[in-house]
């Protein structure tokens, strides 16, 4: 390893129970009527969670959705409330947000700028991506004319299956189903257009929304690599998979071994686990503007 500390793949915090314990995130009850929301070291790919963390990984994920959260409250509310929060763990420092306790939307709302991953597939299939018809004759990654809203379903083990419209507006109603996929297309829309000038193309993205209170509220996290498709403007050719800032190259590795995608996962080589950081910190540096300073610095 070359870390001086051990990365974080779980976590307690004394005094505070757990509620909820994802792929990556652990949530407690602070006690106050609020939440906090811990990012682990954690990565998962094709919904099987990795043996080895990427270090640095859940500091990074906080780091960047508080960035986006704070920079989209013209769009739609959130349940950001803040990351000081010194009386945590030395492990939790810098990996912890204060949230809203929102009660969450049973959908998960993706936005598709371009044609890649598995909507590249389901088109080159069904000529659709979920209920989109799409014309005829576009390349791998290229460009859609407009932005699409994909719903999926929002499953806890296992994969999240493709909704249509219809589908989707059974499980959220018509109404609130209308908000959730204009507030994501905005979104979306806003976020592309702030990226490109950092040189990043957002391909795609998955948004959470909850409620608080009978208000619609923007959740989880927001924008980061583990979230989104990022792709350097400088390298983006259509026809072809794109170089990518995000655990794409994880899951390309992953392609090219022998492993069934079933768990156990296979283990993963330093240099992946050493590039994939690597690729969380250039992203967050090229988005936000900011160096990424840790205590791993020339390591």
């Amino acid at each position: 390893m070359f870390l001086e500390d051990r990365p974080v793949l779980g976590i307690q915090l004394p005094g505070r129970k757990k509620i909820i314990s994802g792929k990556v995130r652990e949530v407690f009850d602070d006690g106050d009527g609020y939440l906090l929301m811990v990012a682990t070291d954690r990565i998962s790919a094709f919904d099987v969670v990795m043996n080895e963390p990427i270090p640095d990984k859940g500091k990074i994920l906080t780091a960047m959705s508080a960035f986006w959260f704070c920079l989209t409250t013209h769009i739609v509310p959130n349940h950001f409330l803040t990351t000081e929060l010194k009386d945590l763990p030395a492990e939790a420092q810098g990996r912890t947000m204060k949230i809203k306790r929102c009660k969450p939307l049973a959908v998960e709302c993706i936005v598709r700028g371009y044609l890649a991953g598995s909507a590249w597939k389901q088109y080159q299939e069904t000529g659709s991506v979920n209920d989109c018809k799409l014309p005829v004759g576009l390349m791998e990654c290229q460009q859609l004319t407009e932005a699409i809203f994909t719903p999926t379903t929002k499953a806890r083990r296992g994969h999240d299956l493709p909704l249509t419209t219809e589908q989707a507006c059974e499980i959220l109603g018509k109404k609130l189903f209308s908000l959730v996929r204009e507030k994501s297309l905005e979104l979306y829309d806003f976020a592309h257009r702030y990226a490109k000038k950092k040189g990043i193309l957002i391909a795609d993205t998955k948004f959470e929304f909850g409620l608080y209170e009978n208000e619609l509220m923007l959740i989880d996290e927001l924008l980061t690599p583990d979230s989104s498709r990022f792709w350097p403007i400088e390298e983006y050719r259509v026809g072809r998979s794109q170089p990518s800032f995000d655990k794409q190259y994880l899951r390309d590795y992953l392609e090219n071994t022998k492993w069934d995608k079933k768990p156990p996962p296979p283990k993963l080589p330093q240099e992946v686990i050493n590039n994939t950081r690597l690729k969380y910190i250039e992203a967050y540096e090229k988005i936000t503007g900011n160096r990424w300073l840790c205590s791993h610095e020339g390591h």
